[in-house]
C-alpha cells in the first residue's frame, strides 16, 4: 500500500487514529521497496510492508504510538542484528500518527517529522524535483514523499471463469485501473471486486474507442464472434497490450480473418493468443496467473510463454 489519502481517510472513519508505517529506506537485501506502506489501528491493520518480524516490530510499535499519542518515529532496523531476519539487509521505517484533524494533504508532498516549521530550502528544492514514482526521501528533519505514477488501464472483457479468475488476481494489485465489460449487470459475480469499474454493453466492441490507447486489454468472451469483432476493433483503436483467450487454432482463423478486415500481418501480431503460461494447465485461475505475471513484465510481449499451444 503506498500513500493513498482516500484510503488513509477511510481507515480513519473507520477505526479512529491510523498509523502508518512507511518503509522510507532500505540497503541490500529488504522484504519491500521503499514507498512501501501499511496502516495499523487499535485491532487491526492493512497492507503490508514483507511481514515477518519486521512488521511484527513495526505494528508493535504502532500500536505503542497510538497508547503514547506520540505523532511520528523514525528508526533504521538491520533486519539481521536487530530482528534475527537473514535478509542481510536494513530498512528506515517511519511511523505516522494520523486523525480527522491531522490527515495530509495529497502527494507530492514534505512534512516535518518533528517540530512543525517553515520548510528549509533543501526540502522544497527536492520536493520541486520529484518525479512521480520516485522513492521518499529524508531530509532535514523532514519526510518528502513523490506523486503516485498514473495508474495503468487494464480493460477485461468477459467476465466468465477467466475474466473473474483474471479480474480476483489483478484488482488487489496497486498501479492498475480495471474496467470490466460483459453483455448485462448479471453476467458479473456478487459480490463485485472492489475499485473495479463494471460496464454492461449490449455491443461491447462500439465502446472500444472509450479505452484509454495506452489500456492492456484482454479479450476473455464466450463468443467467438464478439472475440473477432473485439480484436478487430482494437486493432483499430490502438493499445499497449493485447491478449486473446484461445487456442493456436482459433487464432490461426482469426489472423486470416483480421487480414481479410485489412490488419497488416505486423500489426495482428501485436495480438498474444493464446495468453497465459501453458505449462501451468489451463485451469482458470491457472491462466489467470500466467496473465498476471506477464502484464506486470510489461504485457503482450510476455502475455503468453508458449504461443505453439
Amino acid at each position: 500500500m503506498s500513500f493513498e489519502r482516500d484510503s488513509l481517510a477511510a481507515a480513519i472513519a473507520a477505526h479512529g487514529p491510523v498509523v502508518r508505517v512507511l518503509v522510507a529506506a532500505s540497503a541490500g537485501s529488504a522484504p519491500r521497496d521503499p514507498g512501501t506502506a501499511m496502516l495499523v489501528w487499535e485491532d487491526g491493520q492493512s497492507g503490508t510492508i514483507g511481514g515477518g518480524a519486521l512488521e511484527h516490530e513495526a505494528v508493535r510499535a504502532a500500536r505503542g504510538m497510538l497508547v503514547a499519542g506520540r505523532r511520528t518515529a523514525q528508526r533504521r532496523l538491520p533486519l539481521g542484528p536487530a530482528l534475527r531476519q537473514c535478509c542481510g539487509g536494513a530498512v528506515t521505517l517511519v511511523w505516522e500518527r494520523f486523525d480527522d484533524v491531522s490527515l495530509p494533504g495529497t502527494l507530492p508532498n514534505a512534512r516535518p517529522l518533528g517540530p512543525a516549521g517553515d520548510m528549509p530550502a533543501p526540502v522544497a528544492r527536492k520536493l520541486a524535483a520529484m518525479r512521480p514514482g520516485t522513492a521518499p526521501a529524508l531530509l532535514d528533519g523532514w519526510l518528502i514523499e513523490a506523486a503516485i505514477p498514473e495508474a495503468r488501464p487494464l480493460w477485461v472483457w468477459g467476465a466468465g471463469h477467466v475474466g473473474r479468475a483474471v479480474v480476483s488476481v489483478m484488482a488487489p494489485l496497486q498501479g492498475r485501473v480495471i474496467t470490466w465489460i460483459d453483455l448485462a449487470l448479471d453476467c458479473f459475480p456478487a459480490p463485485f471486486p472492489e475499485g473495479v469499474t463494471a460496464i454492461p454493453a449490449a455491443a461491447p466492441a462500439a465502446l472500444m474507442p472509450r479505452a484509454p490507447q495506452q489500456a492492456d486489454h484482454l479479450i476473455l468472451t464466450r463468443d467467438h464472434d464478439l472475440d473477432l469483432a473485439l480484436c478487430h476493433a482494437a486493432l483499430l483503436h490502438g493499445f499497449a497490450s493485447c491478449g486473446l483467450i484461445g487456442s493456436a487454432t482459433k487464432w490461426a482463423r482469426f489472423r486470416s480473418r483480421l487480414a481479410a478486415l485489412g490488419h497488416s500481418n505486423a500489426l495482428i501480431s501485436r495480438i498474444a493468443c493464446p495468453i497465459g503460461d501453458t505449462s501451468l494447465g489451463r485451469d482458470p485461475q491457472a491462466i489467470a496467473v500466467g496473465v498476471a505475471a506477464a502484464l506486470l513484465k510489461g504485457g503482450n510481449e510476455t502475455m503468453t510463454r508458449d504461443r505453439a499451444v
